[in-house]
């Protein structure tokens, strides 16, 4: 599938009334979910488990994002929010490499600041918090690799 196709497919989603769509053509495997929709999706703790990315690099990754995701999550089963990737794609902290991360542990997070971006085919998506409270773990670094769904913030509730 060529990039075209692709971007296509995204403005498609995007415009439409489709939740989520997968796609496999051979080897290659596509998972996305519309945005908008999530956005109306009420957050709690909730663990999805890691999808798989049909390709020889990324098995590498997702096994590894499964053994930090469950010991995150019985460390942090009722005490903690999580922020999650709606998308696959390159995960930042900053806007620019020169400037600083948009938030930093101890800050308080509303719901709609945005956290991060991810890169996904050359495209950067901002990712909002959908909960209240203070930042307490980046569960990701930055400029690495995340899946759809995976863990990328704790946040404490409670402040």
């Amino acid at each position: 599938m060529d990039l075209k196709k692709i971007k296509s497919l995204i403005q498609f989603i995007s415009g439409s009334n489709i939740d989520e769509i997968k796609i496999k053509i051979g080897n290659t495997e596509i998972y996305m979910k519309n945005r908008t929709l999530i956005k109306k999706e009420k957050r709690s703790w909730n663990p999805a488990y890691p999808t798989k990315i049909s390709s020889s690099s990324s098995s590498s990754i997702s096994s590894d994002f499964s053994d930090r995701f469950y010991k995150i999550e019985k460390e942090n089963k009722n005490k903690y929010l999580t922020i999650k990737s709606p998308m696959i794609g390159t995960f930042y902290r900053k806007p620019h490499p020169d400037q600083e991360p948009f938030v930093k542990i101890g800050d308080k997070v509303k719901i709609g600041t945005k956290v991060c971006v991810i890169e996904a085919m050359k495209l950067f998506n901002d990712i909002e918090s959908e909960v209240n409270g203070n930042l307490v773990k980046v569960l990701v670094e930055d400029a690495s690799p995340v899946d759809y769904d995976q863990p990328l913030f704790l946040i404490d509730p409670n402040c």
